[in-house]
């Protein structure tokens, strides 16, 4: 049986921070009151003129450099965004384009936050099959630009990012299974109710979110795929070395932990000082905690995350 393998991570965080106390200056808040709520301290942010395929392409060269593969090597990208260049071409083949990548088949997955476990989960169907030799997986975002900086119940929550990985085909264990799901009837309690209609934007182009809602979701969503997923590889949720989940919230991350039987010691956490990076979050904590060298080899990671739509999803992975 072959199995697609992760063979090399990258990530890249735009320059500019910008952390609790500069949001004061802006918004009634506090840097007391945001990291109670949310474990987030600050954020990173794209500069003017800085693009979500500009944040892919850094992580992508990184990954590409552990994988030790070059853009002739690629013959499949996946982009997992939520904040596309523009409305076409894709910014996986922008990305494409600005690798010198010139085969395969390049598209983007729009799962929100879930969007990276969609795109990896896509990626791994190809790689196991035999159609891809190589694929490249990227979640990139500049959520940023879709924040009412006014809005202090959604501005303080979200950073920029990119977080990239390389799979190639294995006969040893690589990733083991991957879950999906999405419930549309719930889509009003996260979203940009916006869009573009003869030249002019057309709704409300900012994120809207009921917190609370999306707090109750987000747990029982969770804790079902983690659920569904030590069942279905029939482990427990003790056997897993390495929990990296979206980083949205502490507090639910914490909870997912606890119901899994994980000590905190054993879950990756990047919120702090990043935020809440959309699809680039799951392969951000992952970068992190594979070059750090807390994730080794035999190692069974499990990643998963819950995003507008509503998405979720799980990855489990023998590393």
């Amino acid at each position: 049986m072959t199995y697609s393998r992760i063979v090399g991570t990258g990530g890249y965080l735009p320059a500019q921070i910008v952390t609790n106390q500069d949001l004061e200056s802006r918004i009634e808040t506090s840097d007391e009151w945001v990291f109670q709520r949310t474990g987030i301290r600050s954020r990173r942010v794209a500069a003017e003129g800085e693009l979500t395929s500009d944040l892919a392409v850094q992580a992508s060269l990184r990954a590409m450099e552990m994988a030790g593969v070059a853009a002739a090597d690629i013959d499949l990208i996946v982009v997992a965004t939520t904040t596309p260049d523009i409305v076409f071409p894709s910014t996986a083949c922008i990305l494409q384009r600005k690798l010198g990548v010139k085969r395969g088949a390049a598209f983007d997955v729009q799962a929100v936050c879930t969007g990276f476990v969609y795109a990896l989960a896509v990626a791994d169907k190809f790689v196991a099959s035999g159609q891809s030799k190589c694929a490249l997986v990227v979640g990139a975002e500049v959520f940023s630009r879709l924040l009412d900086w006014t809005d202090r119940r959604t501005c303080v929550l979200f950073g920029d990012g990119a977080g990239a990985v390389v799979l190639k085909p294995s006969d040893e264990t690589g990733i083991l299974s991957t879950h999906l799901h999405a419930e549309g009837d719930q889509g009003d309690i996260l979203c940009v109710p916006g869009s573009v209609h003869g030249g002019e934007h057309v709704g409300h182009p900012f994120v809207q979110m009921d917190g609370q809602a999306v707090f109750r979701f987000a747990v029982r969503a969770l804790d079902q795929v983690c659920r569904e997923t030590v069942e279905h590889n029939g482990i427990q949720g003790s056997d897993i070395d390495w929990l990296v989940p979206h980083q949205a919230n502490i507090r639910i991350i914490v909870a997912t932990a606890q119901k899994l039987g994980l000590p905190p010691e054993r879950v990756v956490t990047t919120l702090e000082h990043q935020g809440n990076t959309s699809a680039a979050s799951v392969p951000l904590a992952l970068d992190v905690a594979v070059r750090d060298g807390r994730i080794q080899p035999g190692h069974l990671v499990m990643l998963e995350a819950v995003g507008g739509g509503m998405t979720w999803g799980s990855a489990l992975l023998r590393w």
